[in-house]
Order: structure tokens, then sequence, then C-alpha cells
């Protein structure tokens, strides 16, 4: 049954600062017909109203002193939850085409948790934007873990639920968002929810969400899906040297944050040495895993820069990079820096998708820019232009060189709760007042907005 769809008019959106002219960037290139243009948030990061759902891992590790740097949690954060239809305005006075966001699955555990993504997808629907939704990103149900493997099954049931709710008017899905962080910060190195240090031991974490990945898949075409993609994040990593050391260090790092969570998706096999750790019947599970996808996405940021190890804990990226670990992450020098500390490289970009063309073949589906941004104060955002400018035209550079990509996503509409960090990184287009909940569109919303009209 088709539901009827909202009618109400969009709230205006808020008038533009005045800012100064943007940089002289050249014209951009056309992307081809039918290409997607977005942004992305997720839910624990934006929504608020924490008393309309079921507590997640993350608000118990917000809970704890010291996990969070400003000691912040995520109960308010943007209250989109409230907001939503003044940032669906934001939305359609962007123009994008898509908005990805992503669904909480303690909401839907609380009674009535659905009516809400109703709404939103209502609300987006009659706006003229596409409804893009991750089922899962990071905010597992406190009541379940990762190492257990009834979880993939939970979440299998969960994802039915929300497909008979919402494919009427959702077409295009994402299951999972980034497990390789999910795994490596939240399990093996407990920097993030659920806290867990458990390093190598917290390899079941990944295969269990893998395995979720591809029974969400199943879920999802049995109720008539068509259009339905993974946000894995990826990264060019490069050696610190040609010494066989830091070659051994890169290649192991690629390995644990690039391969561990491609392989198994667009081959339906762990690399060499990895599939006898994992828990289960690993051959069985691998033929769910590998179920065929209709886009691939990729979360990219930037490259890194990897060498022996150097006996001594690093602090790098937010992260404290423990000294047993078999690799070290070291600088990228000589590239600017965003305020998070990440390098900006956007000719990685073009490097990392060209090289999954020629690692994966005619095993690789289109693929879909899932997260591309910045972390950089001020509203008047100039470097984020210029970070924003130079990776769409890398990744339009991918797309000459015979790459099949099929859209690009924003991260993020809005600042937000940035995990551990707390409030401290602005990632956003529009500025968010967090006293006053107040939304002012940055200057890299307007560039933004230019530059998709010039795309359409």
């Amino acid at each position: 049954m088709i539901r009827r769809m909202a009618t109400n008019p969009i709230p205006q959106f808020p008038a533009f600062p005045a800012f100064p002219a943007f940089p002289a960037f050249p014209a951009f290139p056309a992307f081809p017909d039918g290409f997607l243009w977005g942004v992305s948030t997720s839910a624990h990061q934006i929504e608020g109203a924490a008393d309309a759902r079921e507590p997640s891992v993350w608000d118990t590790f917000s809970a704890e002193p010291g996990k969070v740097k400003d000691g912040s949690t995520a109960a308010v954060a943007c209250d989109h939850y409230h907001r939503y239809r003044e940032d669906v305005a934001l939305l359609a006075g962007l123009g994008v085409d898509a908005y990805r966001f992503s669904i909480s699955w303690p909401r839907v555990r609380a009674a009535g948790g659905l009516d809400f993504y109703d709404r939103l997808v209502d609300e987006l629907c009659a706006a003229g934007i596409r409804p893009v939704p991750t089922l899962f990103h990071w905010d597992l149900p406190v009541s379940l873990d990762w190492l257990e493997r009834d979880t993939a099954s939970h979440f299998a049931e969960y994802v039915s639920l929300v497909a008979d709710r919402l494919g009427d008017r959702v077409r295009k899905w994402i299951t999972i968002n980034e497990p390789a962080e999910h795994t490596l910060f939240g399990h093996a190195l407990g920097a993030h929810a659920p806290g867990k240090q458990l390093m190598f031991d917290a390899l079941p974490a990944a295969h269990h969400q893998l395995l979720a990945h591809g029974l969400a898949v199943r879920a999802l075409r049995a109720s008539g899906a068509t259009d339905i993609g993974i946000a894995n994040s990826h990264g060019p990593t490069w050696p610190a040297s040609q010494d066989p050391a830091d070659l051994e260090a890169a290649a192991f790092y690629d390995l644990l944050l690039n391969r561990l969570f491609a392989d198994p998706v667009l081959l339906g096999e762990y690399p060499e040495g990895l599939g006898e750790l994992m828990p289960g019947d690993v051959a069985a599970d691998l033929k769910v895993i590998g179920e065929p996808l209709d886009w691939y996405g990729v979360n990219y940021y930037a490259p890194t820069r990897v060498g022996a190890p150097q006996g001594e804990d690093i602090e790098f990226g937010g992260l404290t990079i423990p000294a047993e670990l078999p690799f070290s992450v070291r600088e990228i020098e000589d590239v600017p820096l965003t305020d998070f500390g990440w390098p900006v490289v956007p000719e990685a970009l073009t490097e990392l998708l060209t090289d999954f063309r020629d690692r994966y073949g005619d095993r690789l589906p289109p693929i879909v820019i899932t997260e591309n941004g910045c972390s950089y104060d001020g509203i008047d955002d100039q470097p984020r232009i210029t970070y924003l400018d130079g990776h769409i035209r890398a990744l339009h550079r991918a797309v000459e060189a015979g790459v099949d990509v099929r859209g690009y996503f924003v991260w993020s509409l809005l600042d937000n709760f940035e995990w551990a960090e707390g409030y401290a990184r602005r990632f956003g287009l529009v500025h968010v007042d967090y006293e006053t909940l107040t939304r002012t569109p940055k200057a890299s919303y307007t560039w933004f907005q230019n530059t998709l009209r010039s795309q359409h």
C-alpha cells in the first residue's frame, strides 16, 4: 500500500549570512547524467530525544567520566528529532538530490519508534529529496553485543521491520556504516563505544557485523528492495619508507582497515590467514556476507602513512595507537591539516578508487562516495570549500579514468556530536549553536549549493 505523502509546505530555511567572495576555482567538469548528489548524517549524532528511545552503547559509554573529551552526551545533540522539518528545509535550500541519514535501532525498539522515520521520510519525499537510510551507524542497543553471533540475526529482524514500514517510499538502502572503525575503535582499542580493549580478540565483532550485513541484504531483497549498498571506510595506505619492515607494517594495516571489510563483501572470502581467526562456520557465513550488492559505498577522508612499530604509544587523529600493535601511524608531511589534524590529500581519493577498480575488477559494483568531509571551525569556512572542491575534482578524475562512480555525499549537513570528541569538531555545512540550537548556513553551504546548480 502506498502511504499518503506529507503535503504541508516546507518551512522557510534560514537566510544566508554575507560572506566574502569564494576562492576563484575553475568551473567544475560535468559528472555523468543521473549522478546522485547528497549530504549525510547519523541518528545518534543529531537526533537527541534520548528519552524517546532505548539506551544505546553510546549512551552508557558517554556517561562514563573521561570517555568523551568534553564530557558531553548526545541526549539533545542537534535536536533533529523535533526540528527535522527545519532541517529538511535546509536540504531543500541546498538543492541536494538525496539525504543519507541513519535509523536508530534503539529508537525503533521503543514504542512508536518508527513513527519518527515515517514523518521524516514523508517530509523528504514531499521536498523531492530521495531518502537514503543507513540501518546501523554504531548506536547498538545496549542489551546487544557484536561479539555474540545472535546479534546478526536480531539485526536482520529489525531490518525486515524497517523495510516493511518504509519500503513503499525508500528505494536506496545502506546496511551498515564503517564496521572497520566500530571494530577497531570500539572493540579493539576502547576509544569508542562499547569501550572494549580486546585488541585482536575483537575480530568476532568484525565477522558478526559482516554477517549482519549479509543477512540484512537478504532481508531487504525479500522486501522487494533493488538498490542496496554498504558504507565501508577506505583510504590508501602509504608505507613510511621502502624498508621491508615498513612495507610489511603498511601491508598489514591495509589488510585490517581495507581488505578485511571489502574482500568478504566483494569477493566472498577473507584475505589469506584471517578466515581461520573468525568464529562459526566461516565458509557458510561468507556465502551470506558475499550477497551481491547494487552498489558499494566508500567513506573517504584521508590516506594513512604507516611504518613499523616504534616501541611507544602514538597519539594520532584523536586516538592513541598502542605500541604493541604491529604497525605505527606516521605523519604525512608537507600537506595541509584539518582542525582535527587529518591530512588533506584529494589526489589520494583518485588513487583509492582506481586501485579498487584494479583490485576487484568486475566484482566491484558501481561506487557511491557515502561520506567525504572535514572538520573546520567558523561560519566563513573557506578551508572546507577548498577541501570539498579538491575532492570533487579528484572524484571526477577517477570517473575520467573509468571508475564507475554514481554519487557523492558530503559529511555532514550539520555540526553534531562527534563521538569521543564530543562537540569540539565541526564537520557541518550548517553551523549549530549548541546552546540555542540555531542553525546558520556556512559559506560552504552556499558554495555547495552553487556547485549543485552547476551540475543540474
